[in-house]
């Protein structure tokens, strides 16, 4: 591959003239160097350069968590650690049963991920180099999960919060977070941790077992992880108990809603006039009754749902704010000096995950909109020729008007489960060629899962078993269904569906890299490095082939067919792509010993990307770091992203989903224009427990996207405060042409308000939501600003020191512009709301910390603040503003005589806070991608070495 010596003189000359704008928080401590001998200046490599350098702070704004950090923080996964960074935002690191994470962890650097809680515009790094894309969801993923990098080989973590497309390649627009392994031990490091609420559950058994050992010429590392967390129940949680949306109806319940037409007009029964004809005068099994009455009693049986007497809590029939995983995972590192100037490695590692969540029982819907029937000789109508009603007065129930809802707890709590397996394997070489430091490397990623649905509903059984004694007849198995009644294990087992599906990625990856000082410059070494990278990116999704079907036996509704099960269906994916890169870095010395200038240095670097799907493109980046005396540091980058569409967002097969959304036409729409026709009677949370049934589906011709970031930094670390440090950075980042996908609540919004997308919306006479299409495009840009803040002091005292810091990532704005159908753009800022589900955007969030640490013992307490956030408006829940929340954590260390054990006794969330509620995320009322129910958690924990 070649470039082309115009283009690089080009970029250059553009760089150095682009505006140096804003960028995030810096590393309040360095990345951990190796001992210098006195007057000796240290290089380093650290994430956002592949160039040794002297300054490690003149790369970007970059956070390092050290050893100790996570040490204080006693974490149970890699997205435990990174989710309480204040510049990280909603990510998936919940395994509740209100999100789509299904176990997975993410981390959504500067809430840049494409879709809730994704991290697909954070590239993660394992010691440089790529990990792979995740599996285990309806479909799989185009992000990494955390979950499969086991903590027991982590050395430390470097996060750069700054665009480094330049130097890493594609996914690097919202930052960089690189994972350092353990590179030196000798013998045995074992860590036990185990936990467990005030409640007495989220109970946690964690640790690994690591072994390593120096030879002649071989070094060996061998690791051996393990987590296993139990499940929180929605109902022993005050704020997930009940729903906080207040009802105003009642709502559907195990002795179900009947909306039968023709029963208020029939005389044999004696119901009144007007009875049973819309959701208000729906009627509702008596409690206990089990045999229905035959003949005229029938109706005795019944009597009109009112509320607050028929209320049902659906959130306490076994639904888990988080539920139960199981992880455990091998490594294995094999290096061998082959040469005085060359080594070899390999590395292999096998993780797997087993994982799941409870759901309630599938509210079951049946309507005559939607082709179902139930006849006057059905086995179990208590209303029909069946029971013994005489013919003139015997009824059948079809047409629009029809509707039955049930919770068929006979059938079951829904159970989805994932079996999450991957392997990875690197084959290494690096060392040096004369002035050259070189290093090559071989990775294989493959990840499988298994993604197993059970306890859903088969509709054409259920169809099959309402229809005519004939009918059923001829439908193998048929088990004729009580409806109206109790619901037996033979009857439950016919209408009962269990899914499996299958889904794997796979990732290939070749780099080449080297770095050399090019000459020394009267202010330092000019260094270069240089390199090449191969990539081949695979996924392939295979959903369940009957729940992906039309069903043969239901009509189509408005012209859509209908999926034959309750379980979400979805097309075959298969794809991949491959790409080739080129990249070159210059770190320049301009000045040093100056009057006026300490230290001035230029850093640029350009990389060039051949997609096989969207083509080329060049990157570059321009850094200027500036030191005016020792202690004070100004700097400042520009650089440019670009990341192409990955294989879910280009080839994922349509997919069926239910949408956490908002309808603005509920109630009739109070006048909006397009909420046109839409009944006064029309209730959202009366159909589909208030979730929008829709599909969403990739795009084969996704353009990629470009960003182009700023950002100005200072860095104060005074010489007559020894251990004090001061970072402050400001960031502005732009994508264009961002691939994205309107939210439901968009959607909607945008159909009511202005009429924009309403062929999106498919509507039925009653208002109700038949289908939301959500599909992958390049809709709209983005605009995100804000500014990160560190103050650090490390100071002895007590035969000890104290290391105090505070942390803060404060959000200006997050601002997304959509093009409008007349022409115009709207632009939507999230930056200080939460009114949307599972998307809250805080302005202020902080992390303050306390550490005392000497020989024998150490003590540490941290305080985690995040900020209040407008709600829905004027909501019955907390009037229209999410609160504000700190949470306290405390933990105490004693090492044993001889330094290699030590005790640890930890308190998390001291005060026991639970998520401040929130009407956007109703039913379960708090975002579960920023907040957590945890409560009030103790836990103890041992490290040894032997």
């Amino acid at each position: 591959m070649t470039f082309k010596r115009n283009w690089v003189l080009e970029a250059l000359a553009l760089g150095l003239l682009a505006p140096l704008g804003a960028a995030a928080q810096t590393a309040a401590a360095a990345a951990p160097a190796a001992p210098q001998a006195e007057g000796e200046t240290q290089s380093v490599v650290v994430t956002g350069s592949r160039i040794q350098r002297r300054d490690a702070d003149g790369v970007g704004p970059m956070l390092t968590l050290t050893r100790d950090d996570m040490k204080f923080a006693a974490p149970t996964s890699v997205g435990d650690l990174l989710q309480a960074v204040p510049s990280v935002g909603v990510s998936l690191n919940s395994n509740g049963t209100q999100g789509t994470s299904y176990g997975v962890s993410s981390v959504n650097l500067r809430y840049l991920g494409s879709a809730e809680g994704s991290g697909n515009r954070t590239l993660v790094l394992v010691d440089g180099h790529r990990w792979g894309n995740a599996a285990g969801g309806r479909g799989f993923r185009d992000f990494v999960d955390l979950n499969t990098i086991p903590l027991g080989i982590i050395d430390r973590m470097e996060v750069l919060k700054d665009g480094a497309s330049a130097i890493y390649g594609a996914d690097a627009i919202a930052g960089v977070v690189n994972i350092y392994t353990k590179k030196r031990l000798d013998g045995f490091e074992a860590d036990l941790r185990v936990g467990q609420s005030s409640r007495e559950d989220a109970e946690n058994v964690s640790g690994y077992l690591n072994w390593g050992k120096r030879f002649d010429k071989t070094t060996v590392f061998l690791s051996a992880s393990f987590n296993d967390t139990k499940p929180i129940a929605n109902a022993d949680r005050s704020i997930t108990q009940v729903a906080l949306a207040p009802l105003t109806a009642p709502p559907t319940s195990p002795q179900g809603l009947y909306v039968l037409p023709g029963l208020s007009n029939n005389a044999y029964f004696g119901t009144p006039a007007g009875f049973a004809q819309n959701a208000a005068n729906a009627i509702t099994r008596n409690q206990g009754v089990g045999a229905i009455g035959a003949g005229a009693a029938a109706d005795n049986s019944f009597h009109t749902a009112t509320l607050p007497g028929d209320y049902y809590n659906t959130m306490t029939q076994g639904l888990q704010a988080s539920g139960p995983s199981k992880r455990g995972g091998i490594f294995g590192r094999v290096s061998y000096q082959l040469t005085e100037h060359t080594t070899a490695r390999i590395e292999a590692l096998y993780s797997e995950r087993k994982s799941s969540q409870l759901y309630a029982p599938f509210s079951l819907d049946i309507r005559g909109s939607n082709g179902f029937r139930i006849s006057n000789d059905q086995a179990f109508n208590p209303f029909g020729t069946a029971n013994g009603v005489p013919a003139a007065n015997a009824l059948a129930f079809s047409g629009s008007a029809f509707r039955i809802q049930r919770v068929p707890v006979e059938v079951g709590n829904r159970l989805v489960q994932q079996d999450v397996k991957l392997g990875r394997l690197l084959l290494g070489f690096e060392g040096n060629a004369g002035e050259w430091r070189w290093d090559a490397t071989a990775t294989y990623t493959k990840s499988r899962a298994n993604f197993d649905s059970y306890n859903q509903i088969n509709l054409d059984h259920v169809y099959n078993a309402l229809a005519s004694p004939a009918v059923c007849a001829a439908a193998a198995g048929c088990t004729p269904l009580n409806i109206f009644g109790t619901i037996t294990p033979e009857m439950a087992n016919y209408i009962r569906y269990n899914a499996k599906e299958r889904n794997s990625t796979a990732q290939t990856d070749v780099a080449l890299n080297a770095t050399r000082t090019l000459m020394e410059l009267p202010a330092g070494d000019l260094g270069l490095a240089t390199g090449y990278e191969y990539r081949r990116e695979s996924g392939s999704d295979s959903p369940d082939a009957f729940a992906g079907s039309i069903s043969t036996v239901l009509p189509a509704v408005g012209g859509v067919g209908q999926s034959p099960t309750t379980n979400p269906g979805r097309s075959p994916t298969n794809g991949s792509y491959h790409l080739q890169e080129a990249y070159a870095e210059l770190s320049v010395p301009l000045l040093s010993e100056k009057p006026a200038v300490h230290y001035l240095e230029l850093d640029a670097a350009v990389r060039y990307s051949h997609y096989s799907t969207v083509g080329g493109k060049a990157t570059g980046k321009l850094g200027l770091l500036y030191r005016p005396v020792k202690s004070t540091l100004i700097r400042g980058t520009y650089s440019q992203g670009f990341r192409a569409p990955s294989i879910s967002e280009l080839y994922q097969g349509q997919r069926q989903t239910n949408f956490q959304a908002v309808d603005p036409c509920n109630g009739g729409g109070a006048g909006l224009p397009g909420c046109a026709g839409i009944p006064a009677t029309y209730n959202q949370s009366l159909y589909n427990s208030g979730l929008m049934r829709g599909v969403t589906a990739g795009n084969p011709n996704l353009n990629a996207e470009t960003a182009d970031t700023y950002s100005i930094g200072l860095s104060w670390t005074p010489s007559s405060i020894d251990g004090l440090s001061f970072v402050a950075d400001k960031f502005l980042i732009k994508i264009k042409d961002a691939i994205a996908a309107q939210t439901g609540t968009q959607l909607l919004q945008a159909c009511a308000l202005s009429g924009q997308f309403c062929d999106l919306v498919q509507r039925g006479a009653s208002g109700e939501v038949l289908q939301l299409t959500q599909a992958v495009v390049n809709l709209s840009r983005l605009e995100v600003s804000g500014v990160d803040a560190t103050l650090r002091y490390v100071f002895p005292a007590l035969k000890g020191k104290f290391d105090t810091s505070l942390d803060m990532s404060y959000l200006d704005r997050y601002r997304s512009f959509v093009p409008q159908a007349d022409g115009s753009v709207a632009v939507d800022d999230r930056a200080g709301k939460g009114d949307q589900p599972r998307s809250t955007f805080p302005r202020v969030k902080a992390q303050a910390a306390l550490r005392y640490l000497a020989s024998a013992y150490s003590a540490g307490w941290k305080a985690r603040y995040i900020g209040s956030t407008k709600d829905i408006a004027n909501n019955a829940v907390n009037g229209g503003e999410t609160a504000s929340v700190v949470y306290h954590d405390l933990q105490f260390n004693y090492n044993l005589p001889g330094g290699k054990t030590s005790l640890g006794f930890g308190i998390d969330n001291v005060f026991d806070k639970m998520p401040p509620p929130s009407a956007a995320n109703n039913p379960i009322n708090f975002d579960m991608y920023t907040y957590d129910t945890r409560g009030r958690y103790f836990y103890a924990k041992v490290s040894t070495k032997f």
